[in-house]
């Protein structure tokens, strides 16, 4: 699939906003990804999917490269969310999924989607967990996935311990035997099945040549065509 490189997350009001209207000025060489997992107040799940509803239908989307990301499959506001978001007016670009524990989680939620009426939305799926990785080839040959992304932080965090810090950053990351070698099997698999892979972030706000080493990098060397954003500086 044709996709812009640049996958720009932004989850709290002020920021999302900022980020369509950057959108709109610089037209539709990145997409916007509202985030309705980390954005969301813990609690207030549902109210945040209404809020992004909202800006999904209003003039400030003028470009239709929106997209969403959803609560895992496993919370218990999973499917409420996701009602919200099936229920705007104008439909999501994509609809990502994070923290499937494997590819029976990405054909439950995929189901879901469906039985709501949103079965005509791209989905994006994030493999952050050992289960994730170990399905990567299946989640990746499933005909509702477009594109598969690199869940760093998450990833690194279920080795409880075992991976150091300096893994994640703009440095070590690409170093790391067990992270290089996650990210090498989820592009293979994205490859195989002609679905995209998106690189991981890079938290290195403030150092531009880092963030700008990190994309040059993942695309030489480990064939990733996208990347996510998570700071404007880095668009």
């Amino acid at each position: 699939p044709a996709l812009p490189v640049c996958d720009h997350y932004s989850g709290v009001e002020s920021r999302m906003r900022k980020s369509l209207a950057l959108q709109a000025e610089l037209g539709p060489v990145f997409d916007v990804t509202l985030d309705n997992e980390d954005g969301a107040p813990v609690g207030g799940e549902v109210e945040h999917a209404h809020l992004i509803a909202a800006l999904l239908v209003s003039p400030a989307n003028r470009f239709g490269r929106v997209g969403v990301r959803l609560l895992p499959f496993a919370h218990a506001r999973f499917h409420d969310v996701l009602a919200v978001v099936a229920r705007a007016a104008r439909a999501p670009a994509y609809l990502m999924l994070p923290k499937a524990r494997g590819v029976d989680d990405v054909r439950a939620a995929a189901q879901a989607i469906d039985l709501v009426g949103a079965g005509a939305v791209q989905l994006h799926a994030l493999v952050e967990t050992h289960g994730a990785l170990a399905d990567v080839a299946a989640i990746a040959a499933h005909p509702r996935i477009e594109s598969l992304s690199f869940g760093l932080m998450d990833f690194v965090s279920a080795h409880r311990g075992a991976i150091p810090r300096s893994a994640m950053d703009a440095e070590g990351q690409f170093s790391h035997p067990l992270v290089r070698r996650a990210k090498l099997e989820i592009a293979a698999a994205c490859h195989a099945h002609a679905k995209v892979p998106s690189h991981s972030v890079v938290t290195e706000l403030q150092d531009a040549a880092a963030f700008g080493r990190a994309p040059q990098r993942a695309a030489a060397e480990l064939g990733y065509t996208r990347m996510r954003s998570i700071h404007p500086a880095q668009i």
